[in-house]
């Protein structure tokens, strides 16, 4: 039967617990699913938070273990295969003074108890005062020359005295010149001390005053500034180390046996400025030189085929302020060392007598002469130097003014070795040695100014002929920019008060004329130059180049005799004059009191040892003026 309202209201009450389920499926089913929540278990979180109080515990020992790493010094040794750049375990490292050196050129090595380096080692790395002549080893000191023949255990001084040793100065090996350092240290003062632990070698010959200090504690020096970096020496309270370099926390130094490495700062005592002395107490040899009291002013007389005596009274009116006289008497005659001597003892006795100092000239203008011949060979070089410096006492002058200009580079080193031992020779004998140079550009790098100012009194740098005979450009002989880059690049390796500035009182009256080819040339002193891309300043594509020099009073013939304006060259600190002839272009940059004026305040802003003139009897007398204005002080 169908249910009535009142049934459906009151329920099955005749099977109450099915009226209620009923109700309750009803109920869930309108209803969404309640999840029900579960009471904390307290076992389950007492986990949780362990794990995390482990994981914080380890990141704050992992912290704690990294921060002690990082406080715990390295005890790893550097090798020495590391240290020097060394693929063999056996070779030993090179240093020299405070630079850790290349051994490509040969590695130092041992033979019989002794330590011995290869010839270009040395030469190019430690001592370029070493000279072999094919025949022996030559070393020349301010006085002496000393001779090693390879495979001798002798050598002999330049007095014939013979030194025996227990070794061999010099033998060949392989082909290669080697050297003992022990014979390094005889003769050169270059000392050494070999480290066997760290398989190194140091040779050390500066004895110039250096920043020291003495360690306040056992330390360790390492590579680099840190203590992670390697050890490179350990080191003992009282140590004395060079101070190298000094940083805000670690300063480079170099220890007892050479060796280079980082220590920290606060481990330095004092730092003080010392010269570390000479092992064995040997006084050093020194360079002796002759110096003038006053700034030197020097003119060069040049002469051909007499002494030039009858010239010289004039000179003397004229030249108010020169000190020293140059004639150019001596000429290298022969391969063999002979000269030709053109001076004479009444031309110095006058001189003299006018205040003037006399240094006679030693030229290679004979073109016959072979440089490497004269200057490669021993003998030939002491048959020069006894020639010469006979010539000089019998004359009674007071120096040598060396002027060989036409060597090539092959000859560097034997001109060089020329010099020491004129030098040498120089010394003995109480006179003034000076050299004459080019202005230093790369091509004349061989001249090798640098050594010539520690062996020579006085190092002349010719400050003209910036444009030459036959170059392929007309210019000018002596710019102002010239004057001072010549002075400037000397002064770079040479003591400023050994250097002496030369300037010029000439000119070049220059000529271009067209041309085609070289065929057009009509005498030796032309020279073509084919100038189509414009590299030079000329007026012609191709052209035939000549000049001859013209004295101060030759360039006002040229001006009046042509009626010539002049035109004043900010740039070049000159006067310009041009003018055409019989198709030819003919140029003029003067000399004269102005552009004097000019040079010698570049000249002298630099505070050299002297000026010197090229040459006497083409400057004018205003020029002597203009000269004692700036040498008169």
């Amino acid at each position: 039967m169908p249910q009535t309202e009142k049934e459906k209201l009151m329920g099955d009450e005749k099977n109450p617990e099915k009226d209620f389920e009923k109700k309750t499926k009803k109920k869930i089913e309108k209803e969404p699913e309640k999840q029900t929540k579960k009471a904390p278990n307290p076992k389950k979180k007492k986990k949780k938070g362990k794990a995390g109080f482990l994981f914080i515990l380890l990141i704050l020992l992992a912290v704690i273990g990294a921060g002690v790493y990082l406080l715990i010094p390295s005890k790893n040794r550097v090798s020495h295969n590391q240290y020097f750049g060394l693929e063999d375990d056996n070779q030993y490292g090179l240093i020299v003074n405070s630079e850790i050196v290349d051994i490509t050129n040969g590695a130092p090595f041992e033979e019989n108890g002794v330590w011995y380096l290869p010839f270009s080692t040395l030469y190019y790395e430690i001592s370029d005062a070493f000279y072999y002549d094919g025949l022996a080893l030559l070393y020349t000191d301010p006085l002496q020359t000393y001779s090693a023949a390879p495979g001798e255990s002798f050598y002999t001084d330049s007095d014939g005295i013979k030194y025996t040793l227990t070794y061999q100065p010099c033998y060949f090996k392989d082909g290669s010149l080697c050297i003992a350092l022990d014979y390094l240290k005889l003769v050169d003062y270059s000392y050494y001390t070999v480290d066997d632990t760290m398989k190194s070698i140091w040779v050390f010959n500066d004895w110039s005053e250096q920043p020291r200090a003495s360690l306040l504690k056992d330390t360790k020096a390492r590579t680099q500034a840190g203590i992670k970096n390697d050890i490179v020496a350990s080191l003992a309270t009282g140590d004395v180390v060079t101070v190298l370099e000094q940083g805000a926390s670690w300063s480079q130094v170099q220890t007892q046996t050479g060796l280079i490495g980082y220590v920290q700062n606060k481990m330095l005592g004092e730092i003080t400025e010392e010269a570390k002395a000479v092992p064995d107490g040997r006084p050093l040899p020194k360079y002796t030189n002759i110096a003038m009291d006053e700034m030197v002013v020097m003119g060069w007389h040049q002469v051909f085929s007499e002494s030039g005596y009858s010239q010289l009274d004039d000179i003397i009116s004229t030249a108010k302020g020169m000190n020293v006289i140059c004639p150019t008497w001596f000429t290298i005659k022969d391969n063999d060392g002979n000269i030709q001597n053109l001076g004479e003892k009444k031309y110095v006795t006058k001189a003299h007598k006018a205040g003037l100092q006399v240094w006679v000239m030693l030229d290679d203008i004979n073109i016959s002469t072979d440089g490497l011949q004269v200057f490669g060979t021993t003998s030939h070089r002491k048959t020069l130097i006894t020639a010469v410096i006979d010539a000089v006492k019998e004359l009674g002058a007071d120096g040598i003014n060396l002027d060989v200009e036409t060597i090539k580079s092959d000859v560097g080193p034997s001109y060089i070795q020329f010099i020491r031992e004129l030098s040498a020779a120089c010394r003995k004998e109480k006179l003034v040695l000076s050299v004459d140079n080019y202005s230093p550009m790369p091509h004349t790098a061989f001249y090798d100014r640098t050594q010539q100012g520690q062996v020579v009194d006085y190092v002349v740098v010719m400050a003209y002929d910036e444009h030459y005979v036959k170059g392929p450009e007309a210019g000018s002989t002596s710019s102002l920019a010239f004057v001072k880059q010549s002075a400037e690049r000397t002064i770079a390796e040479v003591p400023k008060e050994k250097v002496i500035v030369g300037l010029p009182f000439y000119s070049r009256l220059w000529c271009e004329t067209p041309a085609d080819s070289e065929s057009d040339k009509t005498d030796n002193s032309q020279v073509f130059v084919d100038n189509s891309d414009g590299t030079y300043d000329s007026k012609n594509s191709k052209y035939l180049l000549s000049s001859k020099g013209v004295s101060m009073e030759g360039e006002n013939n040229i001006i009046r005799e042509h009626d010539l304006s002049l035109t004043w060259l900010d740039d070049v600190g000159q006067f310009y004059t041009e003018y055409e002839e019989n198709g030819s272009w003919y140029r003029l940059w003067v000399e004269d009191e102005n552009s004097m004026d000019l040079k010698m305040q570049a000249a002298c802003s630099y505070e050299p040892g002297g000026v010197a003139f090229f040459k006497l009897n083409m400057e004018n007398q205003e020029t002597w003026s203009i000269i004692r204005k700036y040498t008169d002080k």
